[in-house]
């Protein structure tokens, strides 16, 4: 299994090193070994050095196949085009805070941004101070006439009433979670993104990466949408290290980066030397624990790797920018529709920071020496894992399917 075979083979290379000179440095000279009273001796030796010789020249193809895809040239190529005019359709996205978490809700407006500008619609961005604003924020826009309203990490029970309110009025809904029955409205669309496959690759990431054998995971919340990207993220550390040690903690807010910085410092002081934040702006806190005490963590929606040069190992994206387009999207080809769609790795809407389309490769020019020789061996296992989750030959546990069906 890929779970195993390369990681496993690296250690052995370094095993067979280690044994071969031990043995050599404690025998007497090498010729003696062929006398008739050594023969065996000098055969196990023999078959020791072919067992190291075929796992060197195994992991050495390996090195030598895997070609990074974002050093192909056209890796990153966009063609730009001129924005059709679709000023006739209007949407508004209601913000459950307001930008600047750097995590989903910029993702958001930045879907939104890229809606307007390669769509030609128009739209309008409205950030609210939280909770208390969202009921009031969605009724002054259905007001203001739009048509589509977009809202963001609002309360379901407030989506639901609103949109049974109004029936006419096109909704649509992105991290807002339905345990009770997915709602089945003809004027309230609802994209749930599925993070626990993205969030198991980079789990091979930490596992692989660990030097203490001790990772760990700080969560916003204990919800069933937070554990998916927990319970994926663990599997993924223990496909390729059975014996690390994963911690979790729960900061009990999203907006709270000082109680994420302390979370994060008491996993650090217990050994973890990797951590994954899925606590939106309270998970700043986590990455700048990473920073101050020389550790690393993982960023989680957005691509993070550039807040922390060096410190940021990775970010498991989860794009709802993507799906706020998609949102959009439909009403300007006329493809809107009531109902939930799930979506995830397979359809693009999950992926890593690492991946073609973003390729970030902050950590390769800033991370530690040691580390980033590894990352070749490190994205081929990644790269090996998705398309075996594609494939469905690696089944990784979705808490938040689970939590719906309980």
């Amino acid at each position: 299994m890929y779970e195993i075979s390369k990681h496993f083979l690296v250690k052995f290379r370094y095993q067979c090193y280690i044994q071969s000179v031990l043995y050599f440095a404690t025998r007497p000279p090498f010729f003696k070994e062929l006398t008739m009273f050594r023969l065996p001796r000098f055969l196990l030796l023999a078959a020791l050095v072919l067992v190291c010789a075929a796992a060197i020249g195994t992991v050495a193809a390996q090195d030598e196949e895997y070609v990074d895809p974002c050093l192909a040239e056209d890796a990153m190529a966009t063609e730009a085009a001129a924005p059709p005019d679709n000023s006739d359709v209007s949407f508004a996205i209601i913000l459950p805070n307001a930008r600047g978490d750097r995590s989903f809700i910029d993702s958001a407006a930045a879907g939104a941004e890229r809606a307007i500008a390669e769509l030609g619609v128009e739209g309008a961005i409205i950030e609210t101070a939280g909770v208390q604003e969202h009921d009031a924020a969605i009724r002054r826009a259905i007001r203001e006439g739009y048509d589509l309203i977009i809202t963001i990490a609002v309360d379901a029970s407030t989506i639901l009433e609103i949109a049974e309110e109004f029936p006419d009025q096109r909704f649509a809904a992105q991290e807002t979670f339905f345990f009770e029955g997915q709602p089945d409205l003809d004027n309230l669309a609802l994209t749930t993104i599925f993070t626990h496959e993205n969030s198991y690759l980079a789990g091979i990431a930490a596992g692989m990466l660990s030097r203490t054998g001790i990772v760990g995971s700080v969560g916003g919340l204990d919800t069933p949408g937070i554990n998916q990207f927990i319970v994926g993220f663990e599997e993924g550390v223990k496909s390729v290290c059975p014996d690390c040690q994963t911690l979790r903690s729960y900061a009990g807010a999203f907006d709270d980066p000082v109680i994420g910085k302390e979370q994060a410092l008491s996993l650090y002081g217990q050994g973890a030397d990797i951590l994954y934040q899925v606590a939106g702006r309270t998970g700043e806190g986590v990455l700048e624990a990473a920073a101050e005490t020389g550790n690393l963590a993982i960023g989680v929606d957005s691509n993070q790797d550039d807040l922390y040069p060096g410190n940021i190992l990775v970010s498991a994206m989860k794009r709802v920018d993507n799906a706020v387009y998609g949102f959009v999207e439909s009403v300007v080809n006329d493809t809107y529709a009531g109902g939930t769609v799930n979506v995830g790795m397979a359809e693009g809407y999950a992926g890593l920071s690492w991946d073609v389309g973003v390729c970030s490769r902050t950590f390769d020019e800033a991370g530690p020496e040691d580390l980033t020789a590894m990352l070749p061996e490190v994205r081929q296992a990644i790269d090996e894992a998705r398309a075996a989750i594609l494939a469905g030959d690696i089944v990784v546990t979705d808490a938040l399917t689970e939590a719906s069906t309980e």
